[in-house]
């Protein structure tokens, strides 16, 4: 898929019905801010882990400038009831979704029906946008690269879903709140 492809939110790309930014108006800051070239150079970079730093994000929304070694992914996962919306500053970024609103609670396992995979590459300067309950893996493929993005939520995450795939079948493998990775 084209990298300067902009993808609205499930939710649509305004409000959707609770306050706070939207899912456009998060995209918009991701953008913005991941063309802050001093905000960029200044993450420190690490060659073997993800690097990231908190920023204030617009509307009380949570926000993380994000480097990404060669090589590196986040895994499987979801924000919850946050929308969200992040934008590849440097490198490129590759981002494999699903295109299907899961149960936010209840289950363990589940199979995915066929069709239901996405992926996109978003080039320097490309951004996307989600709403809740949006799961995904992010991941830099590049073999000598780093990568640095800016995400934005709202609410601020109240917890991240991790997953394992395995072909068809989604695992739910672990709850991590905010104290987990602050």
């Amino acid at each position: 898929m084209s990298a300067s492809l902009l993808s609205p939110a499930p939710t649509g790309s305004g409000r959707s019905g609770a306050a706070g930014p939207g899912a456009a108006e998060l995209l918009d800051f991701a953008l913005r801010t991941a063309a802050d070239a001093e905000l960029i150079s200044s993450l420190p970079l690490d060659p073997e882990g993800r690097t990231w730093v908190r920023l204030d994000g617009p509307g009380g929304s949570e926000a993380w400038l994000i480097g990404w070694p060669p090589g590196t992914g986040t895994g499987w996962h979801d924000h919850a009831e946050s929308r969200g919306a992040f934008a590849t500053a440097r490198g490129r970024l590759t981002e494999h979704s699903l295109s299907v609103r899961l149960p936010s609670e209840g289950w363990r396992s589940l199979h995915l029906a066929n069709g239901l995979d996405r992926s996109r590459t978003l080039e320097a300067g490309a951004g996307r946008a989600f709403g809740e309950h949006h799961v995904h893996e992010v991941l830099n493929a590049s073999p000598s690269e780093h990568a640095v993005s800016v995400h934005a939520y709202y609410p601020p995450l109240p917890l991240i879903r991790r997953y394992s795939r395995s072909g068809a079948v989604l695992t739910l493998e672990q709850v991590e709140r905010p104290a987990d990775w602050q």
